[in-house]
């Protein structure tokens, strides 16, 4: 049975009434027909325009642009943005993912300045910094990614950093080497059920995931949010998402966000199901219910939407703030 077909035999349940999901549009695996609710906003603000052109000018990229992020349009209208370091090219070839797979170029040592320029200029009181995988790098770029942290920390001590982190192979010492540099927020994701990782995630583990978002709360004894998230309408069923809660909540994540999976092009996995904004808001009360601290959930919802709503617990900044005067880097 090819990929495709086991995701679309994988939720074969129907809504009757029942507590399953309810489907309005019931074209599988089709990008052209796509629901009501999924409307993505057109760039018409002067910030859409100084971001595209910050972004370009210090030759960054961002997950909303090399991801196809629907909500970047809201977003840069906004001032906000997410960065995508260590590059433009992934290791992996996930079958839902628009981020380019090639062999990656070197590093570039100039991004870390690159990045804490254009949060000074954007003024983000929030910046959300993630990566593309290096498994062509020995630490899988933790050491880059570290020195990111603390150019922007550097030149801008009052923002919040929120981290998206590859599972760097869940390798110890870049865990380590990452959190000390401090994020406020770590976030990696799950992006599926673990029956559906197989076929969703190229050279990816459901439980690795799982444990390295624990190895990353224990490298700093539990002075960090941990997030996650995960995408819908891939086949998943309501009590496999049930269960990615409780392993996640098992595991110290506090932050949840769930999204409708969209496909980027034809050569990336079918919507499986749309899900009803309705639905998204019964999985936001039941998450709550569980013990989540914030959970966002919408059929545009992705990691980095409205990060800036969520702020860590304030012993939780203090700690951190603590350890990093004691370091001398505050």
């Amino acid at each position: 049975m090819n990929h495709f077909a086991f995701a679309k035999k994988a939720d074969s349940r129907q809504a009757n009434g029942s507590m399953e999901p309810r489907y309005d549009n019931e074209t599988t695996g089709d990008t052209e027909r796509k629901p009501s609710w999924i409307k993505v906003r057109l760039p018409n603000g002067r910030e859409f325009w100084d971001v595209k052109q910050l972004v370009e000018g210090k030759n960054l990229f961002t997950v909303c642009e090399e991801a196809h992020c629907p909500n970047r349009y809201e977003c840069w209208n906004q001032g906000t943005a997410t960065f995508m370091i260590a590059g433009e090219r992934c290791t992996r070839a996930c079958a839902y993912c628009a981020v380019k797979t090639a062999k990656p170029f070197p590093l570039d040592p100039e991004e870390p300045r690159h990045v804490a320029d254009a949060v000074v200029h954007m003024k983000l009181r929030h910046a959300v910094i993630t990566m593309v995988t290096r498994d062509d790098l020995p630490d899988g770029a933790a050491a880059h990614f570290a020195q990111v942290i603390r150019a922007v920390r550097k030149a801008s001590p009052s923002t919040i950093i929120e981290v998206l982190a590859s599972d760097l192979n869940e390798k110890t010492s870049s865990i380590q080497t990452l959190m000390a540099a401090r994020p406020h927020i770590f976030g990696h994701n799950l992006e599926t059920v673990e029956r559906l990782t197989p076929i969703v995630r190229f050279r990816a583990q459901y439980r690795r995931s799982l444990r390295v978002l624990k190895m990353a709360l224990d490298c700093v004894n539990g002075k960090v949010a941990t997030k996650s998230g995960i995408m819908l309408g891939l086949g998943e069923t309501e009590d496999e998402v049930f269960q990615s809660m409780d392993d996640l909540l098992e595991h110290g994540v506090t932050v949840l966000t769930l999204g409708q999976y969209l496909r980027p092009t034809r050569n990336h996995l079918p919507v499986v199901r749309y899900i009803h904004p309705d639905d998204f808001a019964r999985y936001e009360e039941i998450a709550r219910a569980k013990g989540f601290r914030h959970v966002a959930s919408g059929p545009l919802v992705r990691s980095s939407y409205h990060a800036a709503n969520f702020k860590p617990e304030a012993d939780v900044l203090e700690a951190i703030n603590e350890d990093l005067r004691k370091a001398g880097e505050l």
